[in-house]
């Protein structure tokens, strides 16, 4: 599925007309608008009901059961999934840009299935149970991917293709140790069976204090590499006729998109579509200028992951649905209708 965007990337490096640019501006008002109205929405709403009044009881007194429900779970779930929703989203972003590929996300290149694969060896060969070990473990599974993806797809010499093609053979090798380890360790199976599907529903403060500075780090870097990876995006000949070094802006968005991918993967578990939706929906208005791309994905994937959160909240109660399983509902049909659009635009 990888694509040749030169014409369409070559109209939109010129600088946007002014009305445009205000529009995109409004625009991205609008989204920190309705995102402010999610996060919202995530604090009042959950599996357990309570009135405007005891919610706002729960965030204004320092102990009391509301306290606890809000202040100690709605509060740092809502956190948790505004920072892990936007490293989604730039990681989406990044690797749609880097591979040339507007259908890339970050499972791409075996991200995810890193991070999994770290988890249950944590789980069956060091006894690892508490999700603080996991965090670590996950991260860590995620980078050694990524570098490994790097080296297969030949460091220096890396192009889209290979990346993408050494991303895949990694993920189907590692998902296959995965559900190796699973079908023979009952332990393993059990707890990795709500750690795979993604959720926020185990967020807590700690959580959040140990994936933040690798979320700062990604989502910095991420919005550096803007303006050369809209040089990448048309092509290498391109790239290097307007002076972008293909090795450097490959390897670091490489490094960006792991630190985000990888550090979100660590707290939530695998929560699949959000990095491949929301940028390939917002390039529809946007154009393809990375500069515009990244802060409308950071803010409009926790408006999705926030929302399925809540939606998985409500329709079991008082039990509730993963966010994992909403997004792949909802992203399902989105998929295909974008893979169909697409192809109808190139008959």
């Amino acid at each position: 599925m990888l694509v040749d965007s030169v014409p369409e990337q070559r109209a939109e490096t010129a600088p946007a007309p002014p009305n445009r640019r205000a529009i995109r501006s409004v625009g991205l008002l609008a989204a920190l608008a309705l995102l402010l109205l999610v996060a919202v929405a995530s604090i009042a709403v959950g599996a357990k009901e309570l009135s405007v009044a005891q919610v706002l009881h729960g965030l204004f007194e320092d102990s009391g059961s509301y306290a606890d429900v809000v202040v100690d779970e709605r509060l740092s779930r809502t956190v948790l999934g505004l920072l892990v929703g936007a490293a989604l989203g730039l990681s989406g972003a990044v690797l749609q840009a880097l591979t040339r590929n507007p259908l890339a996300d970050p499972g791409l290149l075996g991200i995810n299935a890193g991070a999994s694969a770290a988890v249950v060896t944590a789980i069956t060969y060091f006894g690892v149970t508490s999700l603080t070990g996991y965090v670590w473990f996950a991260f860590f599974g995620a980078a050694a991917v990524g570098a490994l993806v790097w080296f297969l797809g030949g460091s220096r010499g890396a192009t889209p293709v290979r990346l993408a093609l050494a991303g895949t053979a990694i993920s189907a090798a590692l998902y296959g140790y995965l559900q190796a380890v699973m079908i023979m360790d009952d332990a393993a199976l059990s707890r990795m069976r709500f750690w795979t599907v993604g959720s926020l529903s185990t967020a807590t403060d700690e959580t959040i204090r140990q994936v933040l500075p690798f979320l700062v780090v990604g989502t910095l870097l991420a919005f550096v590499l803007a303006r050369p990876l809209n040089a990448v995006a048309m092509g290498d000949d391109t790239a290097k006729a307007l002076g972008a070094d293909l090795n450097r802006t490959r390897a670091l968005s490489m490094l960006a998109a792991t630190v985000l991918c990888g550090a979100a993967t660590a707290a939530c578990g695998p929560i699949v579509f959000v990095g491949l939706m929301v940028p390939h929906i917002v390039r529809s208005f946007t154009g393809p200028d990375l500069r515009w791309i990244m802060p409308y994905a950071a803010v409009l994937s926790p408006v999705l992951l926030l929302g399925s959160d809540v939606i998985g909240r409500v329709v079991a109660r008082p039990s509730e649905v993963q966010v994992g399983i909403i997004t792949a509902i909802i992203g399902g049909p989105v998929f295909i209708f974008l893979v169909r659009r697409r192809r109808t635009a190139q008959l």
